[in-house]
């Protein structure tokens, strides 16, 4: 499988522009020290023959220092990644120069970073020692899931006498993915212990004989159907024996992400529909090693990804990959198109994890509408992503008339929404409104209860 580390490229340096070299800061010092030739000038004018001489060796010493500096072509420049990049994680990113010439150079390289993994363009600064390599890291801070693109690096470089300096580039562009928050994941491990436990229980308190799942073999006993006869075993043994079922383990997870405008809104430094991929990724795991089939449908105004069912290493590669690309939308999501889609896709009842925003409008949101259509035909739990100012404005007591209409205005909000939930139950949905933070949290112990009640 491919790993999810971008993978190193490297380029050969390229001369920059049409004067490609320039003098270094040493050179400026050397000529302030020629002006002491000015203080004897001042007396003995002859002495401003002193101060020409000693520019002009100055000019000389660059002119030489500038001659000793490699051509680029003989400067190789690597950028190399150490871990996958995660939403809102710390990363790292290492530029290295091999300098195959035999001068030791300083290089200064100026990398062009995308502005949604750096609010600058990141600079190091290292030593490049002759026949060998130098390398140097910065540091980036994705702030956007997908596809982020790097452009060339540009370098500054000198010897160590730093009189005189080139100037080069080096084509490095390359495009890197952006996850979900992969280490929250890892986080849940916990859950995972869980899920174990959950079965091993349901397995010691299992009904026999009911659904068509198979378990084990036993002997044949009076009352038995001949369809659950083994008959190949039969032969082997010389005797009647029966296969027993189970009621079937493995259900189909479906996780439907509304990527419209409200998912826009931000807490902390991410959107609400970053905490919701997030937290479907999370979900996934914990589902995988549960023994569930996982699905994917995440959509705007049209679907914008969708996976089918499936299980293993490889198919939670394909969510990772799909819930990367999932973005915001500045339009209303089409709730309608997405419960048409999945239960045309999805005949077989399924858990239907849904996870969204309602619109503070005096109509019933269409959302309302389309999970209580669903919940017909599929298990629904609706999770609303809510704004956590609603609720602490709440737990306030107002000191003054503009804080009492803030107060009365969440209050409404509030017990609008808990009305449409309370509506929605009564379809035999399930709710769920928590806060972006909790949300990882609240969904996987809320799938964990309908796992355990076996309430699908």
């Amino acid at each position: 499988m491919t790993r999810l580390i971008p993978p190193t490229v490297m380029a050969t340096a390229k001369s920059a522009g049409r004067f490609p070299f320039a003098f270094a800061p040493r050179f400026f010092l050397l000529i302030f020290i020629g002006l002491l030739w000015i203080v004897p000038a001042w007396w003995q004018p002859h002495f401003l023959y002193g101060l020409l001489f000693w520019d002009f060796t100055v000019l000389l010493l660059w002119v030489w220092d500038l001659k000793r500096l490699p051509a680029p072509e003989r400067l190789e420049v690597r950028r190399a990644w150490s871990e996958p990049l995660g939403l809102a994680k710390l990363g790292e990113v290492s530029l290295e120069l091999r300098n195959a010439s035999g001068v030791t150079i300083v290089t200064d390289i100026l990398d062009d970073a995308p502005a949604s993994l750096s609010s600058g363009l990141p600079s190091v600064k290292f030593p490049a020692p002759a026949k060998g390599a130098g390398s140097a890291p910065y540091t980036i801070e994705p702030g956007a899931r997908g596809d982020a693109r790097f452009g060339a690096v540009s370098l500054r470089y000198q010897s160590t006498l730093q009189i005189a300096e080139r100037w080069a580039s080096a084509d490095l562009a390359q495009t890197v993915r952006v996850y979900p928050n992969l280490e929250e994941a890892q986080r849940m491990r916990i859950y995972l212990i869980r899920s174990r436990q959950i079965e091993l229980e349901k397995r010691l308190r299992r009904q026999r004989g009911q659904g068509r799942e198979f378990e084990s073999l036993r002997d044949y006993r009076e009352g038995d159907e001949a369809r659950d006869i083994c008959w190949s075993v039969t032969a082997r043994r010389g005797k009647l024996i029966t296969k027993v079922y189970q009621v079937e383990r493995s259900q189909t997870l479906w996780l439907i992400l509304d990527a419209g405008r409200l998912l826009r809104a931000r807490v902390d430094r991410l959107t609400k529909l970053d905490y919701a991929v997030n937290a479907a990724l999370t979900l996934a795991q914990v589902a995988f090693h549960s023994g569930d089939r996982v699905a994917l449908l995440a959509y705007g105004r049209k679907p914008q990804q969708r996976v089918a069912p499936g299980r293993g290493v490889l198919h939670l590669r394909v969510l990772l990959e799909s819930l990367a690309q999932v973005h915001n939308e500045s339009s209303e999501a089409d709730h309608f198109l997405a419960a048409e889609t999945l239960l045309s896709l999805q005949s077989r009842r399924s858990l239907v994890v849904w996870l969204t925003d309602l619109a503070e409008t005096a109509a019933t949101p269409e959302v309302i509408e389309c999970a209580a259509r669903m919940a017909s035909r599929h298990l629904v739990l609706l999770g609303i992503i809510g704004q956590p100012e609603l609720r602490r404005l709440i737990a306030a007591n107002p000191e003054n008339s503009a804080q009492m209409y803030h107060y009365a205005a969440a209050l409404e909000v509030v017990q609008r929404r808990d009305l449409l939930l309370r509506r929605l139950r009564q379809y035999g949905a399930l709710t769920l409104e928590v806060e972006p933070r909790r949300l990882s949290t609240s969904l996987v112990n809320r799938y964990l209860e309908v796992k355990e009640r076996s309430l699908l």
